[in-house]
């Protein structure tokens, strides 16, 4: 069976699907420190958590596009989860 044809992703939905993808692979990343030395898992369980049904669910309203508002508030709240939590990592180092 033929795959269908897509229509190429425009350079402002292959920045918006690459930050999407970069918070999540760190997201994984702070979930396995967390696991490993059990400080955070909550937040850290969460925040993926958070992150696959949030992108998964505005790309189904936004119908597949990485460049609709709604996904890109979506990537928006992870980056402020990014800063909430460097914000107490740097709190606690202090």
């Amino acid at each position: 069976m033929a795959e269908p044809d897509l229509p190429a992703l425009t350079g402002e939905q292959k920045r918006w699907a690459f930050g999407a993808a970069a918070l999540f692979l760190l997201a994984i990343g702070f979930l396995g420190f967390a696991l490993n030395t059990q400080i955070m898992v909550v937040f850290a369980v969460g925040w993926v958590a958070l992150q696959i049904f949030g992108f998964v669910g505005a790309l189904k309203m936004a119908k597949g596009d990485f460049a609709h508002p709604l996904f890109k508030s979506q990537v928006m709240l992870h980056v402020i989860a990014l800063a909430l939590l460097l914000a107490v990592i740097a709190k606690a180092v202090k």
